[in-house]
C-alpha cells in the first residue's frame, strides 16, 4: 500500500481533529472539530461564520491539523482552507455527512459554513513499529 493510501485509511477511522488557524494578530488558535475526508486527502469541516476559526481563515487560509493519537499513530497536516459554495459545497457536504450524520442537525442553522482543506504537507507517524514509521508527503494540488 502506498503512503497516501495508508494515510487515507488511518484518517477514515478518526472522527476528531485539532484545527489550528492564524489570527489577524499572528497568534495561533486551535479547536477540536469533526471532519470528513475525500479520496484525495482533502479535509471537510463545518463552522459558524461567527466562530473564531471562520474569521481567522477568512483573514489567512493557512491551517494545520493533527489527527489521531490513539494507539500511538498520528497525522500532522498542513494546508489551505477554502470556503465551499454552490454545487461544490453540496457535493462536499454529502461526503462530510456520510462520516458525520449527526452534523446534519446544524445544516440549516443561520451562519453555518463549510470548508475544504487542500493539503500541502502531511506527516504520518506510527510509533508502534521498530524503528518508528515516519514519512512525509508533499502535495502540489491547488484549490
Amino acid at each position: 500500500m502506498d503512503q497516501k493510501a495508508i494515510i487515507l485509511e488511518f484518517i477514515k477511522k478518526q472522527k476528531l481533529a485539532v484545527l489550528s488557524t492564524v489570527t489577524p494578530k499572528n497568534t495561533s488558535q486551535s479547536a477540536v472539530l469533526e471532519f470528513g475526508q475525500t479520496q484525495t486527502l482533502k479535509i471537510i469541516f463545518d463552522t459558524f461564520s461567527s466562530s473564531r476559526k471562520y474569521k481567522n481563515i477568512k483573514h489567512n487560509n493557512n491551517v494545520s491539523l493533527v489527527i489521531g493519537w490513539d494507539e500511538d499513530i498520528t497525522v500532522q497536516y498542513e494546508g489551505k482552507a477554502y470556503e465551499l459554495e454552490g454545487k461544490e459545497k453540496e457535493d462536499y457536504k454529502k461526503i462530510y455527512f456520510e462520516k458525520n450524520p449527526e452534523a446534519q442537525r446544524w445544516e440549516t442553522k443561520e451562519g453555518m459554513t463549510y470548508f475544504k482543506v487542500v493539503p500541502t504537507w502531511i506527516r504520518y507517524s506510527d510509533l508502534n513499529k521498530n524503528p518508528w514509521e515516519i514519512y512525509e508527503v508533499k502535495m502540489i494540488e491547488r484549490g
